[in-house]
């Protein structure tokens, strides 16, 4: 800028705001009057994708959520776990990298069979119709009560089969052929 551009604008001078225009003008190469052009391209992009209710409320969310993040020292630890897992990127070899997926193929292939899925299946349902069964059943206290459950043969059966699955994951654990 021109000194006497700055001084025209310190003076109050009337003229001054052109002058300065002027001499911003003239000071801007071609190259820079193209790259200002491009980058007040690329703003007023932003801005108008900006105009989407979309994508105005993911924003809105978006820096929300890094405010909350932020206030509550989840942000700390996101970048902890950011440089943790850059740390265990760059460390890792070619080879390692190939034994995690030979692990986690042969693990897919393992367990995501039928079986295992109706097993898992099956047991859930199981599980959840014994508590709302139990959630429903008055609760009787005291020994007799006890002795009396032992006598009925579905508790027996049902004993019985704890025991025997018990025995076998044993037998298993220990001899696994």
């Amino acid at each position: 800028m021109t000194d006497t551009a700055t001084a025209a604008i310190a003076q109050n001078d009337p003229d001054g705001p052109l002058r300065l225009i002027q001499a911003a003008q003239d000071s801007l190469s071609d190259t820079m009057v193209e790259r200002l052009a491009i980058t007040g391209s690329n703003v007023l992009e932003v801005v108008d994708k900006l105009n989407d209710e979309d994508t105005k409320d993911a924003v809105i969310a978006l820096i929300e959520g890094v405010g909350e993040m932020h206030r509550s020292g989840a942000m700390t630890t996101l970048f902890d776990l950011v440089a943790l897992l850059h740390g265990a990127r760059a460390a890792m070899t070619d080879s390692m990298v190939e034994r995690l997926f030979v692990f986690v193929e042969h693990m897919m292939t393992n367990l995501a069979t039928e079986e295992i899925a109706t097993l898992a299946h099956n047991a859930k349902e199981a599980m959840q119709e014994a508590a709302d069964e139990l959630a429903t059943r008055p609760s009787e206290g005291g020994m007799l009560a006890t002795v009396r459950m032992l006598s009925k043969p579905e508790t027996q059966r049902a004993l019985t089969f704890l025991l025997g699955f018990a025995c076998k994951m044993q037998k298993k654990s220990v001899d696994p052929a």
